[in-house]
């Protein structure tokens, strides 16, 4: 009963698919009207059932020549289809690589925020290598910075910006330093660089938390508290002779390779080794014009910058094993020996004198082998029968300044008390005010006495002329 229909809408499908004749027959076979099939020979109702099947026969051929005489629009059907399918794939294929794009490019940008991967050609080789000598570290009382991540955290600033200040360009459009050259007291120009504000910061954390914690030589006397070129001066007073050396090129000397290396023997790992010395270093560089815009080219090998707040730490450092050896050297051929920045001072009295000459190879020998060069031309050897200077104090009676540069200070101090500062002039400053305080001080530091003289006067002219 399941099979019949129950509506008239299936009525009128079942009649379609079985013909009108058929479906009487089976109607009537189902109410017993004729009997089924193969009970009776010969039955009529078989000719009907042949011509049904004739006639489903012909409709399937009928559907299958339709479907051959619209071969073409089936294959354009079909291409669109795949086509569809095509862009589909695309689509999402286009979807799935933007997807791992904004991924790879999230992960570069955490990257970026964490890591330094590449700080410029010929420099970058170590910066995969983050493990520090902790225990070296700890000996020297330093930060634990292995990473970049750490020194920016230690510093106070981020990875971006450490990255900006280390990168190293043969080729730029900006300059961490301002470049400017002074005049030498001895004659010449002197090649200042000095730091950018940011720059600046940043070598002034790696002076406070790194190279003031290290121990120097006591044979070293410039850029350190408690001393000065009176305490340079100090051991040289009343000797029968005084040899004065000058290193060459003192700062440009010095490469970055030598400055990483430095870092390297404190402990702190390859990583920061290289930033640090990328930090405390530059090149020679000239600024090129090209269609309007500044280029600075650089012209020699990275090195010690003059001007730079770590620099003069840094060579103390360096020349720490120089002077060990210039000590022992000294001490053995009865000499005294100090050193200030670039200037080598050893003295000596009574009959260590025949030693002069040994004193003057072995140094030679000695500066050669750590990488430095002396200055000929500035070597002097002072007997005690005319002025004994060291580092421009006077040692042949008492620390003291040249008598000549006092009575010159005096006559220039009485004649600016007398007729005012008016077309005065001392040193190479335009301020005369503060050149002649700032040498007063210096006379001071060296002999009080004859400061405290040039202090007062300094105070009448200032009162005098409200300056």
């Amino acid at each position: 009963m399941s099979d019949q229909p129950r509506t008239r809408q299936e009525l009128y499908d079942r009649i379609r698919q079985t013909g009108k004749e058929e479906f009487i027959l089976e109607e009537m076979i189902r109410y017993g009207f004729w009997p089924a099939q193969g009970e009776i020979p010969q039955d009529p109702a078989d000719e009907i059932r042949r011509m049904g099947e004739i006639r489903r026969e012909l409709e399937q051929l009928r559907q299958e020549s339709s479907r051959l005489h619209n071969e073409k629009q089936l294959r354009k059907q079909l291409l669109k289809q795949r086509l569809a399918e095509s862009r589909r794939k695309r689509q999402e294929t286009k979807e799935r690589r933007e997807r791992e794009r904004q991924e790879r490019a999230e992960d570069w940008r955490q990257r970026k925020e964490r890591e330094i991967l590449y700080l410029g050609e010929d420099v970058s080789g170590g910066l995969n290598y983050i493990e520090c000598d902790e225990e070296r570290l700890r000996s020297y009382g330093l930060p634990m910075c292995g990473t970049p991540y750490e020194i920016a955290a230690a510093m106070g600033i981020t990875v971006g910006q450490l990255r900006f200040l280390a990168f190293s360009r043969k080729t730029s459009t900006i300059s961490h330093y301002i470049r400017f050259k002074i005049p030498k007291k001895t004659g010449g120009e002197r090649l200042i660089s000095a730091p950018m504000p940011r720059l600046k910061q940043a070598q002034h954390w790696i002076l406070g938390n790194i190279l003031e914690k290290l121990e120097l030589h006591d044979a070293a006397h410039g850029f350190r508290r408690d001393r000065s070129i009176v305490s340079n001066a100090q051991p040289h007073v009343k000797r029968d002779v005084i040899i004065n050396f000058d290193l060459k090129d003192f700062f440009p000397s010095i490469s970055y390779q030598r400055v990483k290396g430095l870092f390297r023997s404190l402990g702190y790992s390859e990583a920061a080794a290289t930033v640090f010395g990328l930090l405390c270093t530059q090149p020679d560089i000239e600024e090129v014009e090209l269609d309007g815009k500044t280029y600075y080219v650089a012209l020699t090998e990275r090195h010690l910058p003059q001007g730079s707040p770590a620099s003069p730490a840094i060579t103390n450092r360096m020349c720490r094993r120089l002077d060990c050896r210039l000590t022992q050297m000294a001490e053995e051929l009865g000499f005294v020996y100090t050193r200030y920045a670039d200037d080598l001072t050893f003295s000596a009295s009574g009959d260590s004198l025949r030693n002069i000459c040994n004193i003057l190879k072995c140094t030679q020998a000695i500066v050669t082998h750590e990488g430095f060069t002396i200055n000929e031309q500035k070597t002097r050897i002072l007997r005690k029968n005319r002025q004994q200077e060291v580092t421009g104090v006077v040692v042949n009676d008492y620390p003291n300044i040249s008598k000549k540069e006092l009575k010159r200070f005096r006559a220039t101090l009485f004649q600016i008390e007398k007729d005012g500062l008016e077309g005065k002039h001392w040193g190479n400053s335009d301020n005369v005010m503060s050149s002649i305080q700032g040498y007063a001080n210096f006379v001071a530091m060296v002999n009080p006495q004859k400061g405290l003289e040039f202090q007062e006067q300094i105070r009448r002219i200032r009162d005098k002329y409200r300056r």
